[in-house]
């Protein structure tokens, strides 16, 4: 099979994580410690993965100042991208609305909220899909400890973002339409890494994976860390300790 097909079906596999996660939060009463737990331990997928497999790998092929460098400008774009689109109500997208202080907005309480909400998802998404399509550029063979990662940490974004939809009034059309569109956008991103990211040297190659890292990692403190912590409280870290070994342990298997 063409490594560029490959990588769209691997970028595909983790975004329907997305779908999975929104037709549960949907559809079930999932309780909001489940939901929280889940979210701690993908977080923790997450940070192993970054630290490992993008940062770490960034690392060897180029040396420090493009991992540092690129990293750096990946939390920068990724903040100031958040932070736009807070204003206009994706403050909360990753919430299930379980509080009223936290509950994403409906159309009504803030016009192009929903248009925002739609935005968020995709600049939490695309750089996870991405470099799944660029780890295929590493002897042809995806980083399925990446692919984990992502699908691990989607389910329960999917799941809680989609409950705070729901309870913000919006229709299933939208949410399932809103994160169909997500599944799509990361296989479309995860080609574009292999086809695109590809035509660089190595050292961009290195710089790319090190912002996609930095978006990443920034996506985890902003948003899934804090909401994990409203229900995990003091069990949180060993909760994302557990998640992080799990992926070391994979990613060295």
């Amino acid at each position: 099979m063409a490594e560029v097909v490959q990588a769209g079906l691997w970028g595909l596999l983790a975004g329907s994580a997305l779908l999975l996660g929104a037709a549960l939060g949907y559809g079930l009463r999932v309780a909001q410690k489940v939901i929280a737990t889940v979210m701690a331990f993908g977080a923790g997928v997450l940070i192993s993965a970054v630290s490992f497999e993008l940062v770490g790998e960034a690392y060897e092929q180029a040396g420090l100042a493009p991992a540092a460098v690129g990293t750096l400008v990946g939390a920068l774009a990724y903040t100031g991208g958040n932070m736009w689109l807070a204003r206009r109500g994706a403050r909360h997208r990753k919430r299930s609305g379980h509080e009223q202080a936290q509950a994403q907005p409906s159309e009504d309480q803030q016009g192009g909220s929903g248009t925002a909400l739609a935005l968020g998802a995709l600049l939490d998404g695309v750089p996870e899909s991405a470099v799944i399509g660029v780890s295929l550029l590493d002897g042809g063979a995806v980083s399925l400890v990446t692919v984990a990662a992502v699908f691990i940490s989607n389910v329960p974004e999917g799941l809680s973002s989609s409950a705070g939809m729901k309870k913000a009034g919006r229709s299933r059309a939208y949410v399932f339409g809103v994160w169909g569109a997500i599944a799509a956008a990361s296989t479309l991103s995860a080609v574009l890494g292999y086809t695109v990211v590809g035509t660089f040297s190595p050292t961009v190659i290195a710089g790319v994976t090190a912002v996609a890292a930095g978006a990443i990692l920034a996506m985890i403190a902003d948003t899934m860390i804090p909401e994990a912590f409203e229900d995990t409280h003091l069990a949180m870290g060993l909760i994302t300790v557990s998640g992080f070994l799990l992926s070391f342990a994979l990613s060295h298997a």
